[in-house]
């Protein structure tokens, strides 16, 4: 039987670096539209929904195709609440409210335009075919971290000294969480209240594909890197 999957796009107002930088124009269009048309793209989600406290957000989600079938709790709109909390109140609401379960969790972020509908459909065959928990993106650190530098009483030093005369090609290879989407199963994510468990995997992409976007200048180099990619 086929299984049932659910697309969650957390997007609370209050954002106070970036103002409005869910619904924040992207190159002609909402960032949050981004996510919201590469899950309905993909083909993969019986239901794709936003999740949000903000009334403005939840129209402009529902104007590119996604639902908002309620609204976010004041527990989870605060600056405290996690994704977790996000995405077990969705689950929650939908079993409770709407008598509806699902087998499959992807958790997209809003600000997250570089998904792709072949990432997402990577991402989940490996969910499907082996015997893990989660799946997300992730991204090889340009340098190795083994040779990162702190300052100490304004004199360099280095983290790891042990590693000052080893060669690079030699220290293993670091990876960092891209932000971008998680896949986890329902059972996994209820038994366990995380989207990254200990059986989890990872799906390597390139660092042009990934772009956090917490200030105006990540907005702007996102904003590049996007331009960069379409060509």
């Amino acid at each position: 039987m086929k299984q049932k999957n659910i697309a969650i796009i957390p997007a609370r107002s209050g954002s106070k670096r970036i103002p409005h930088k869910n619904i924040k124009n992207f190159l002609g269009k909402p960032i949050i539209a981004y996510s919201i048309e590469v899950a309905l793209q993909s083909g993969l989600f019986d239901e794709v929904m936003v999740s949000t406290d903000d009334i403005h957000i939840a129209d402009v989600a529902r104007k590119y195709g996604a639902k908002v079938p309620f609204l976010r709790s004041p527990e989870t709109s605060d600056d405290h609440a996690v994704l977790s909390d996000v995405i077990l109140e969705v689950i929650n609401n939908y079993s409770r409210k709407l008598n509806t379960r699902f087998d499959n969790i992807c958790c997209l972020l809003a600000t997250a335009p570089f998904i792709e509908t072949s990432d997402l459909e990577i991402a989940f065959q490996k969910l499907q075919q082996t015997n893990i928990d989660a799946v997300f993106p992730i991204v090889k650190y340009d340098f190795p971290i083994q040779r990162a530098l702190k300052l100490v009483n304004h004199k360099v030093e280095m983290i790891w000294p042990e590693n000052k005369n080893k060669r690079s090609q030699d220290l293993e290879p670091a990876y960092h969480d891209a932000g971008m989407f998680y896949w986890i199963t329902s059972e996994a994510f209820i038994n366990q209240k995380t989207l990254w468990t200990k059986n989890t995997a990872g799906i390597e992409i390139s660092s042009f594909k990934a772009q956090d976007i917490d200030t105006h200048e990540d907005w702007l180099l996102a904003e590049l890197k996007y331009r960069l990619n379409q060509k």
